[in-house]
């Protein structure tokens, strides 16, 4: 996607040759209109998949999947890395470590909010190594549902991530993808042109 990857070039900082900061449009300030976009591309790549739910993590895939919800029409829920008072009962919930917080999570979401039987598209802002989508899928499967498969936001193709979940059987559709990250800038595999 041509206008994410100007973004992240021209307002990614690139902190480490594994690490991308984009937190002035996509993980704490958000541009709303950048979301709407992405939406509209995910929804484009996966209109014929069948989509009856969205699930995302808290909190960086919250905004690209409500804005994707909205425009596919369905519901979105996003599991949770911290323990609830209010969720207590009738969870799901697996094991997730997060490379950039460098520690596991236990993410969680109600069992009423993922259904067997239906077909859930998982978005997130990254995929670096994979253990947050696994994770996510672990979800999925515990309800009984199917994972129709990831958009992905940003990924880093220079980490497992992309090639563990394509080896697993899923469908994974990203939207810039990110060859590497050297001497302040960010290189793209593919770069889109159009």
């Amino acid at each position: 996607m041509k206008r994410l990857e100007e973004m992240i070039k021209q307002e990614g900082l690139v902190l480490s040759d594994q690490v991308l900061k984009v937190d002035s449009f996509l993980n704490h300030q958000v541009d709303p209109t950048l979301m709407w976009e992405i939406a509209y591309e995910f929804m484009d790549r996966f209109k014929d998949a069948g989509i009856t739910r969205i699930l995302t993590i808290e909190a960086g895939g919250i905004a690209p999947a409500m804005m994707t919800a909205l425009r596919l029409g369905v519901p979105m829920v996003y599991a949770r890395k911290t323990k609830s008072l209010t969720l207590n009962e009738g969870t799901i919930s697996a094991e997730v470590y997060s490379f950039t917080k460098q520690q596991t999570s236990t993410i969680t979401v109600a069992e009423q909010y993922l259904q067997a039987g239906e077909r859930v598209l998982i978005i997130d802002d990254f995929l670096a190594n994979g253990e947050a989508a696994f994770g996510l899928a672990k979800l999925v499967e515990q309800a009984g549902a199917e994972v129709a498969g990831f958009g992905i936001v940003i990924e880093k193709s220079f980490q497992p991530g992309r090639q563990k979940l394509l080896d697993a059987g899923f469908r994974v559709e990203s939207l810039a993808r990110i060859k590497k990250l050297e001497a302040g800038e960010a290189t793209f595999v593919d770069p889109v042109t159009v």
